[in-house]
C-alpha cells in the first residue's frame, strides 16, 4: 500500500490540476474561436476531453490509494495529457496571436501536467527503492 504521504501529494497535484485545467478548458470552450488550433477541432471536443482526462485522473487516484500502483500510474499518465496537450496550441499559432491570458493558462496546463508525471516518476523510484531495503531485510 502506499503510504500516506504519497497518497496526499498525489490528491494535492490532482485537485491543483483539476482546478487549472478547468479554467483553461472552460476559457477555451467558451473562447473558442481565439484560441489557435487544429482545424478539425470543435468546441464540443474541449469538452469532452476534459471529461475523459479528468475521469482517467479519479480513477488514477482511486487506484493509487487502493494499492494498485501500476494501473494508477497508466490513469495518472493518461491524465497528465489534460495538461500537456495544452501545450498543443503552441503548434498553431505563433506566440504573438496568443493573449497574455492565454498563455498564462497554456503554460500553467503545461506545468500541471508535468508535475502529474514528476508524481508518477517519485512515487515509483521511492517505491523501488523502499522495496530494495525490505528485500536486503531492511539493510540500506
Amino acid at each position: 500500500m502506499p503510504d500516506r504521504r504519497h497518497i496526499t501529494a498525489l490528491f494535492r497535484v490532482l485537485l491543483a490540476g483539476v482546478v487549472l485545467t478547468t479554467i483553461h478548458y472552460t476559457d477555451n470552450y467558451l473562447y473558442f474561436e481565439e484560441y489557435p488550433q487544429p482545424g478539425s477541432l470543435q468546441r464540443w471536443h474541449v469538452y469532452a476531453a476534459w471529461l475523459l482526462l479528468t475521469a482517467a485522473g479519479v480513477v488514477g487516484y482511486a487506484l493509487y490509494e487502493r494499492g494498485l500502483v501500476a494501473p494508477a500510474y497508466v490513469c495518472l499518465v493518461v491524465y497528465s495529457y489534460t495538461g500537456l496537450s495544452s501545450l498543443g496550441h503552441y503548434l498553431y499559432g505563433p506566440w504573438a496571436e496568443f493573449s497574455v491570458k492565454q498563455h498564462a493558462f497554456i503554460l500553467v496546463d503545461g506545468l500541471t501536467g508535468s508535475a502529474v508525471i514528476a508524481f508518477v516518476v517519485w512515487s515509483a523510484l521511492t517505491r523501488r527503492r523502499r522495496d530494495s531495503t525490505r528485500a536486503l531485510g531492511g539493510i540500506a
